[in-house]
């Protein structure tokens, strides 16, 4: 006789973050909306560069649910080329201070891999940070991170989105994105990063079947 196997969805354990001072519990899913301000984004380059288009998507993804927005100024599409840090934050840094001021009860979260955008932004309002490569790009990351005092998320990325999809290659792709967070995690606390979020990076360096 067959046995039928019958899985249950693991239960959802609370959390809360310190954003700056205000602390966000997190008792349920919570949805983060994205508001990328590069002109060549995978999906939505170029639609949010001007005040009034960047205010009305902020608006629509308060409307639709989002309780954090999450802003980009570097596109991090396949074959994305880096830009400079000056241009990065002459993108970023209107897109934030509009949606702050219009918006001050939604959490921002700034995606970038540069420590010193990292600390502008949140001296400019933001309340976490988005870094793709998990503090591989820039080894001041976790330490500008932990002593802003704010939450991290730590993605995996194998290669940059400039080659990441070229070839990408595991042995065991669990196995390996596993072990890379438990040093990752570790390097993070070690340097007093207090709140983290793990993001395993789903189409940054891998494949549908991976």
């Amino acid at each position: 006789m067959s046995k039928e196997i019958v899985s249950f969805p693991a239960p959802f354990i609370p959390f809360s973050l310190n954003c700056r001072g205000r602390l966000f519990a997190v008792d349920k899913p919570v949805v983060m909306g994205i508001l990328n301000v590069s002109p060549d984004s995978f999906f939505d380059g170029g639609k949010f560069t001007e005040e009034s288009s960047i205010l009305e998507k902020a608006a629509e993804l308060i409307a639709e649910g989002a309780q954090i927005i999450d802003i980009g100024a570097v596109s991090s599409k396949p074959g994305a080329h880096f830009i400079t840090e000056d241009e990065e934050w002459k993108r970023l840094a209107p897109a934030l201070e509009l949606v702050v001021r219009h918006h001050p009860g939604t959490l921002i979260s700034v995606d970038t891999w540069r420590a010193a955008i990292a600390r502008k932004a949140i001296e400019r309002g933001a309340h976490i940070i988005n870094d793709i490569y998990g503090g591989q790009f820039d080894v001041e990351m976790y330490s500008t991170v932990a002593r802003l005092g704010v939450p991290y998320i730590l993605m995996h990325i194998q290669g940059s989105p400039e080659n990441m999809q070229h070839n990408p290659n595991y042995a065991d792709v669990v196995s390996e994105v596993f072990h890379y967070f438990s040093a990752r995690i570790d390097q993070c606390r070690q340097a007093g990063i207090k709140d983290l979020i793990i993001d395993p990076g789903f189409g940054f360096g891998k494949t549908l079947e991976h």
